[in-house]
C-alpha cells in the first residue's frame, strides 16, 4: 500500500505535468497572418509583393516570449484593386491589406457597418501633391489638357483613388459631373483595349495605368494628380480586432515593410525587375515610380497630408452615398505600429515625418558633371546595363544617347524631370523648350512648355526634335 505523503506527491507531480502541457499546447497554437495584395498596384509593392518573394514575413514575426512555440499560418491573396480585397477582410479571412487612400476609406466604412473597426497603420508611398493617378486619351487624340475633355466620355475605376481625383478634376473646372461630362466605369484591363481601339474619349486610373498605357503606346497622359494639387497615398490596414490580440504581429509585417522599402532604395533597378517579373508590369515603369525622384515617394510616416487626404476621401464617400456617417480619422489611423516598427530598425520616425524630400538621387552624372539642379535631371537606362545612367541634363542624356547608338548599343528607356513639378516623365512623352543656348526643360503637358517658352523664351519641340538636334551635334 503506497504511503498517504507519496501519493499525494505522486499526485500534485502529475498535476504539475498536466498544467505544463497545458501552457505548451496554448504555446503551440497556429496563429493566421492572411495579408491582401495589389500586385499590379505597384506603390504597394512595399506591403506585399516584395515582402512575400523575398520571404520578409517569415524574417521578423516573433519567435519568442507568447510565440516561443508559435506555428504560422501565412496566407497571401492577391487583388487587382481595393474593393475586392476589402470584401474578404470585412469577411474575416484577411488580417492584413495593402490599399489607397481612397478604398481605405471605403474599408474603414464597411467595417463600421458591421459593427467592426479596420485600422489605417502605415502609408507605403504617397505624393503630397497627388502625383500617381493620372488621366490618358487614345494616342492619336487631339485632346492636350484636362480643360478639353469638356463633353466627353471618360472611364474610371468607379470607388477608386483614381475616381476621387477624376471627381475633384471635373469640380475644378467648374462643370458639373452629371451635365458637362459622362462618367463611367471602366476596370483598367478593359478601358487599355478600348483606347487602343478608340472606343473611348479619355480614362482616369491609378498606378500604375496612367503611366503604363503611355509607354505600351496605347494612350498619352493629359493629367497628372499633382494638378490637383490633393495629396494621394497607398497604405496597410489591419483588422483592429486582430492588430490588438496580436500587436507583435502588426509590427512585425511593418518592420518587413520597412527592409523592404530599405532594399528597393538601394537597388530600384533589381527590383523592378522582379517586379516586372511577378506581374508583367513593364521595369521601365516601376522604376518611374520607384528610381530616384520617382513619381511618388515612398514614405512610411504619417504626414499631415495624408491624414488629409482620408478626410477628403471620406468626404467623396459621403457625396457618392457610399458612407453613411464620418469616419473618426485620429481614430482610424493607427501610427503605434509603424513607429514601433521603426524604432527597431533603427530610424527615426520623427525626422522621417518631417521629411519631404523625394527619394534622393546620390549617384553622380554619368559623364563627370555636378548635378545642381534636379528638375533638369534625365536618366538612360541602357540595354544589358544593370544601373540606371543618370545626367545632369535632357541634352546631357539625348547627347549620350545618340552615342550609344552609333556604336550599335540601344536604350531601354530615356526618363526627364518635369521642370515644374519635379515628377519623372518618360522623355519619350514630354514636350520641351529648347532655349537660346540649347538647353532643354522637359514638361509633361505642352500647354505648360509653351508657358514657359513665353516667359523664358525658346522653341516648344517634342522628343523626336528634341533628340535629332542633340544627334546633329554630336554628329559635327
Amino acid at each position: 500500500m503506497i504511503p498517504f505523503r507519496r501519493l499525494a506527491a505522486a499526485l500534485l507531480a502529475t498535476s504539475g505535468l498536466l498544467a505544463a502541457s497545458a501552457i505548451d499546447a496554448a504555446r503551440a497554437e497556429t496563429i493566421r497572418v492572411a495579408v491582401g495584395t495589389q500586385d499590379t498596384t505597384i506603390n504597394c509593392a512595399t506591403g506585399g509583393l516584395l515582402i512575400r518573394e523575398l520571404k520578409l514575413l517569415e524574417k521578423f514575426l516573433p519567435r519568442d516570449g507568447r510565440y516561443k512555440d508559435v506555428t504560422y499560418d501565412i496566407q497571401w491573396r492577391n487583388f487587382t484593386s481595393g474593393a475586392p480585397l476589402t470584401n474578404e477582410m470585412v469577411a474575416g479571412k484577411l488580417d492584413l491589406g495593402a490599399m489607397a487612400d481612397f478604398p481605405g476609406s471605403l474599408n474603414g466604412a464597411a467595417f463600421a457597418k458591421a459593427g467592426r473597426r479596420s485600422l489605417f497603420i502605415s502609408v507605403l508611398s504617397g505624393s503630397v501633391r497627388g502625383s500617381g493617378n493620372g488621366v490618358v486619351v487614345p494616342t492619336a487624340s487631339p485632346v492636350q489638357s484636362f480643360a478639353d475633355l469638356k463633353g466627353k466620355t471618360i472611364s474610371v475605376p468607379f470607388a477608386s483613388t483614381a475616381h476621387g481625383l477624376l471627381l475633384r478634376a471635373v469640380k475644378a473646372q467648374g462643370w458639373d459631373p452629371e451635365r458637362d461630362v459622362t462618367i463611367i466605369t471602366q476596370a483598367p484591363e478593359v478601358a487599355g483595349s478600348a483606347l487602343k481601339a478608340n472606343k473611348i474619349e479619355a480614362h482616369a486610373d491609378f498606378v500604375p495605368f496612367a503611366e503604363l498605357f503611355p509607354w505600351r503606346g496605347i494612350a498619352r497622359k493629359i493629367y497628372d494628380g499633382s494638378q490637383a494639387d490633393a495629396p494621394t497615398f497607398h497604405g496597410a490596414l489591419a483588422d483592429a480586432a486582430y492588430a490588438e490580440r496580436y500587436p507583435e504581429i502588426v509590427t512585425a509585417y511593418l518592420r518587413a515593410a520597412v527592409e523592404a522599402d530599405r532594399l528597393i532604395a538601394a537597388e530600384p533597378e533589381t527590383y523592378s525587375e522582379l517586379i516586372e517579373r511577378v506581374t508583367g508590369i513593364e521595369a521601365e515603369v516601376a522604376y518611374l515610380f520607384h528610381g530616384p525622384l520617382g513619381l511618388q515617394t515612398r514614405d512610411l510616416t504619417w504626414k499631415p497630408e495624408y491624414r488629409q487626404a482620408l478626410k477628403t476621401s471620406i468626404e467623396t464617400l459621403k457625396l457618392l452615398k457610399k458612407a453613411d456617417g464620418d469616419i473618426d480619422v485620429d481614430r482610424f489611423v493607427d501610427d503605434r505600429f509603424i513607429r514601433a516598427a521603426s524604432a527597431q530598425a533603427g530610424i527615426d520616425y520623427a525626422a522621417r515625418l518631417s521629411d519631404y524630400a523625394q527619394s534622393p538621387l546620390s549617384a553622380p552624372d554619368a559623364a563627370g558633371r555636378p548635378i545642381a539642379d534636379v528638375s533638369r535631371v534625365a536618366e538612360l537606362w541602357v540595354r544589358g546595363e544593370g544601373k540606371v545612367r543618370p545626367y545632369a541634363s535632357p541634352e546631357a542624356a539625348l547627347a549620350a544617347l545618340a552615342d550609344l547608338e552609333k556604336a550599335g548599343g540601344s536604350a531601354r528607356v530615356v526618363y526627364a524631370q518635369d521642370r515644374n513639378s519635379g515628377i519623372k516623365l518618360f522623355a519619350a512623352q514630354a514636350w520641351y523648350v529648347r532655349d537660346r543656348e540649347r538647353r532643354l526643360s522637359a514638361f509633361l503637358l505642352k500647354g505648360d512648355a509653351e508657358d514657359f517658352a513665353r516667359a523664358h523664351g525658346g522653341e516648344v519641340i517634342d522628343f523626336a526634335a528634341a533628340r535629332a538636334g542633340e544627334a546633329r551635334l554630336t554628329a559635327r
